[in-house]
């Protein structure tokens, strides 16, 4: 076969040259940014886990908008609700192999000795960080412009590690404790990321040994980290600052408590719960959702009427998609979703509308590249 292609070449070579892409001067070429692996085009397993109350109408709009864009991804999905008494195996062992997992709010029993499902799953599969992006989407009115913040908190340990006892009747004691690990990751975060400042979010004050550890671990990694500027803030003035001036704070790292307050407040500053994506990260496993207040289900109203707001679900799943190392595709969702935030005509009532999940789904859809 050697003989034939020796014409077919010298066609080749002699012919006239391509024409340049669209919008680019002649002989401009397209660079070469990423060098796929064989293999790496594979579509992925991902388990889903639709959850209680609004978790089916977000994930359902997912589901929709990485079929409607051919995503290289399919879902192995599993009935879990927060008022089960634990997480079922097989669902545990689907993330195990699946690596990555993408869910729906899951109901919180308060009090009464249930314990949480999302707790479960973050200590069974060791999801140690938390990350909640909050930042302004263009077009979306807030009170605050240039909010771009990253809340890194610890995800296992202090508070919500669910390590606390009854000494004797009325006598709870509860542990708290600290890991250098999530000062680590918050740094590699900033530096990966090119962020400027991280910012060590405490109450040293009065918690003077466990969070007095926290900061110590934090500076320890920072003098790693010289390009990257490093400051503490008590977590009450936090808040007070958050309010104030979000724009000064980049990336924040937290123990759990803290961290869950700040991310909150930081969401409700940038546009609302709605709108932020985020996720929750181990050495092994990832499990993606709506960035704040993902224990907060939704109430009813919203689920009768299918208003529920699936932006922020849909933002998770660009952040999951470039976890999965899928860049352009996390780009066309997250460029369709933005598009659709921006026009403004189709929006839910959280931000100021009166579109259903589906309009809005169909909205970003119409939107993908």
């Amino acid at each position: 076969m050697a003989w034939r292609s020796a014409p077919l070449l010298r066609r080749l070579v002699s012919s006239s040259p391509p024409s340049p892409l669209p919008g680019h001067g002649g002989g401009a070429r397209r660079t070469v940014t990423y060098m796929p692996r064989p293999g790496d085009g594979t579509p992925r397993a991902v388990t889903l886990i639709p959850g209680d109350s609004i978790g089916p109408l977000v994930t359902g709009a997912v589901r929709q908008v990485m079929e409607a864009m051919h995503a290289p991804v399919y879902f192995e999905t599993y009935d879990v609700h927060g008022d089960m008494p634990t997480v079922p195996p097989a669902v545990i062992e689907s993330i195990r192999r699946n690596k990555v997992c993408l869910k729906g709010g899951l109901a919180t029993p308060v009090g009464g000795g249930v314990s949480s499902l999302n707790m479960q799953l973050r200590k069974e599969l060791d999801l140690y960080a938390s990350l909640v992006n909050c930042s302004n989407l263009p077009g979306l009115p807030t009170r605050h412009q240039d909010v771009d913040i990253v809340v890194i908190r610890e995800n296992t340990e202090g508070e919500y590690s669910g390590l606390e006892h009854e000494v004797v009747p009325g006598v709870v004691e509860s542990l708290k404790f600290c890991s250098e690990r999530i000062a680590k990751y918050a740094f590699e975060y900033a530096y990966l990321n090119n962020r400027k400042k991280v910012t060590a979010v405490h109450k040293a004050n009065i918690m003077k040994l466990a969070d007095g550890l926290f900061l110590e671990s934090c500076r320890e990694v920072a003098s790693k980290y010289p390009g990257i500027q490093y400051n503490e803030i008590i977590v009450d003035n936090c808040c007070m600052q958050l309010v104030a001036k979000p724009e000064q704070f980049d990336v924040m790292v937290t123990p759990n408590l803290y961290g869950n307050l700040v991310a909150n407040t930081a969401a409700g500053i940038a546009g609302g719960t709605g709108v932020m994506p985020g996720g929750n990260v181990g050495q092994d496993h990832a499990v993606f959702e709506q960035g704040a207040s993902a224990g907060n289900v939704g109430n009813e109203n919203i689920v009768e009427q299918k208003k529920a707001n699936p932006v922020a679900l849909l933002l998770s799943s660009a952040m999951m998609l470039r976890h999965l190392q899928f860049p352009s595709f996390a780009d066309r969702l997250e460029t369709a979703v933005k598009r659709v935030v921006a026009d403004g005509k189709y929006r839910t009532k959280d931000l100021g509308g009166t579109s259903t999940t589906q309009e809005v789904t169909d909205a970003v859809i119409v939107n993908l590249d």
